[in-house]
Formats: C-alpha cells, structure tokens, sequence
C-alpha cells in the first residue's frame, strides 16, 4: 500500500480578507512531490483558508491512489484538533468544510494528522501565497509560474544528536523516520510563591503556598506563549497548589484538560520546609553537608533524597513516555523534577542538580525516541516573561 504526505497551509491577508491555500502531496517513501495544489480564494479568513487547503491536498491524493494511507501535516493547531477528533467543532464555518474533509477518505483509519510548527511547512506556505499573490494581481495561481521547491530537494545531511549517526532527511522531519516522532516533554516551572523570591526551600512536606501576584501574571505571560506556538496536546500537572494553579491558567488558554500526576510532586524537604539555605546551614550544619555530598543524603527530619526523586522521577517518565507515544506533552512540575529529568536525559551526575538554575515559570524540553535515547531541546527559556 501507497502512503503519501499531504502537507496543506492556507492564509488570509487581513483575516477576513484576501485568501488562499496550497497544499503539497508528498511520497512519503522517496520524498518525491507527486502533486501540488493553490488557488486564491477571495475573501475569507484563515481557518477556512487552511480547511479549504487540506480539502485540496486530500483530492489530489485521493486522485493518485485512493487507497493509499495519507499523513497529514499543517501548522494549524486547530483544523489538526479538530479532524483528529480532540476539539469539538463550534464554529459555523468550520463544520461544513470538515465534513468535506472527512468524506474524501471515507475510511477513517486512512487519514492520520500531525501538526508541524510554520517553519516546517514552508512549501505549503509558499504555494498559498503565491495564489494570493497571483489573487491580487486578478489571476489564479499556476504551477507553471510557482518557486515553491519540491521536497525531494529540500534535504539535507544532519548529525543525529542521539547516535552520532549522519543521516539523510527530508525537510518537516526531526528524526530518522524508522523512530517516529519522539514523545516531547515541555517543562514548565511554576510560577512564583511568595516563598519564591526568598530562595526558601518548598516542596511538597510543608505548606502549600499559592502563586502570587507575580506568579499569577507569569502563569498568564507563559500560558499566552505556549497557545502561540500552538505545539502542546496534552497537560500533566503536580498535585500541589501553585503547579495546579500555573497549569490552570495554560489549560484555559489551549482548551485543554490537566490530568494531575502525583510523580511530578517536588521534593519533600523535611524540616527544611519553609526556609532559606543560610538557615538550614546554621541549624543543620551536619545534615546539611552531607546532604551537599551525597544524593543519597535525606534533608533533615526524613525528607526525600535526591536519589529517591530521580527513581520517582525515571518511574514517571517512563509511564508519561507510554501515554503520550508522538505527542508534545507539558509536565508542570518543579525545581528538583525538572532538573533531575534533564539529568538523566543527559546522562550526568548527580551533583549537576547543584549547577543548573531554573527560574519560575520557565521553559525547558526533552524528546524521547522510541530507541530510548533522549535530546534535550531547551532550558530554562523565560524570553516570555520580559
């Protein structure tokens, strides 16, 4: 059986105003293009523009080999959710052209949906403005006249950042395609507390403080980032107060739900709840020394070791990496969570915890592969805090 890759965009000058699309269909076994579609559309808006894309790209798949399987790739978040079945359909204007979508592969276990960032869909894109660009000039585009260029010459050799391997790769892809797309953890700290600025210890054996005023504003800063990129599926979030409340103000933002994890809870720090290093050094001195020397070292008065957070922490990746096989997942945890999945993906030792400085409402993010390699992507990101 064929398979094909349908990569569909579609865009409007003014939303509404002047639209278009283009889609491209892709052999997904030579990386050849086989057909590429754009048409100036009039007046509409951008969400009709993209739909009216993916329509175009299924047609002129279904025209090659109507029994092929179609993977479809678009940088719209929402036409993604919505055929995937994930979102609900509310929109008037949307329904209609979905279900055109859907009829032209009757069979739903044919068509298949993954959503690339922009700078992935390049060829798409350029098709459709390249129709809005011909609109504009009172014709419709032709591919006679398009730059677009083919996929099967947008490749390039990249080192595989997990093997050291060279490998050849058609452009949209960020992994050998043997692999699959990896399960992608976006790590988000929670905002701050008022115990934040003051560098006291709190985890998960102490009170359970709040986001503050500044928390909250950086739970909305970093929320309104991330419903920009548009990259996030699913959310997963410490059982704790301030991880719930920063998750919260994200899921309003995606329209997702947040499924609570109690392995992604902080450290428990025993005695040392509530207060600043220079205090726990001047009170615990001896158990603060060994605790600096050895991750097995338990804070004071039966706390959790960090030794034992990164064997809870290895038993929730794990279980997060089976449920979200492909998919970009944000895991709203903490300071020790963070830094020990980082740790481990890396490979480094325990006193690295001690090395890396993660602010509030930061951004980092790991990929795991399906070979059990791991590529870590980002640290401590807080442009969307300025």
């Amino acid at each position: 059986m064929r398979e094909f890759i349908v990569e569909a965009d579609g865009g409007s000058r003014g939303n509404p105003g002047p639209a278009g699309y283009g889609s491209v269909v892709i052999d997904a076994a030579t990386g050849e293009t086989l057909a590429e579609a754009a048409e100036y559309i009039g007046v509409a808006t951008n969400n009709v523009a993209e739909y009216r894309g993916l329509v175009a790209g299924l047609r002129a798949a279904r025209e090659l080999d109507p029994t092929a399987t179609v993977h479809v790739r678009m940088d719209s978040k929402l036409v993604v959710e919505q055929m995937s079945g994930r979102w609900k359909i509310k929109h008037p204007d949307m329904k209609p052209l979905a279900a055109e979508a859907a009829r032209v592969f009757p069979d739903a276990g044919q068509v298949t949906y993954e959503w690339i960032p922009r700078e992935r869909n390049k060829h798409a894109d350029r098709l459709a403005n390249e129709a809005m660009d011909a609109g504009r000039r009172g014709e419709q585009w032709s591919a006679s006249t398009s730059t677009a260029e083919p996929a099967a010459a947008l490749t390039s050799t990249a080192a595989d950042a997990d093997t050291g391997a060279a490998t050849k790769v058609a452009a949209g892809w960020s992994a050998p395609a043997d692999l699959g797309p990896p399960a992608t953890f976006v790590l988000l700290r929670h905002g701050e507390t008022l115990l934040t600025p003051q560098k006291r210890f709190s985890g998960s054996g102490g009170t359970d403080p709040s986001l503050s005023d500044v928390g909250r504003d950086q739970a909305e800063r970093v929320a309104a980032s991330l419903a920009r990129r548009g990259t996030i599926e699913a959310i997963v979030a410490s059982p704790l107060t301030r991880t719930r409340q920063t998750a919260a103000a994200v899921a309003e933002r995606l329209g997702l739900d947040v499924t609570i994890d109690d392995g992604l809870r902080e450290t428990d720090f025993g005695a040392w709840e509530g207060l600043t290093f220079g205090e726990v050094r001047e009170r615990y001195p001896d158990d603060m020394n060994a605790w600096l020397a050895s991750p097995k070292a338990e804070p004071t008065g039966g706390g959790e070791s960090f030794a034992a957070t990164a064997r809870r922490m290895a038993v929730t990746r794990d279980k997060l990496i089976a449920a979200h096989a492909g998919r970009t997942v944000l895991l709203v945890t903490h300071v020790t969570p963070i830094k020990t999945l980082v740790r481990l993906a890396l490979g480094a030792p325990p006193e690295s915890l001690f090395r890396m400085e993660l602010s509030a409402a930061s951004l980092s993010a790991v990929a795991y592969y399906a070979d059990g390699n791991a590529s870590v992507r980002l640290f401590n990101d807080t442009s969307h805090l300025r």
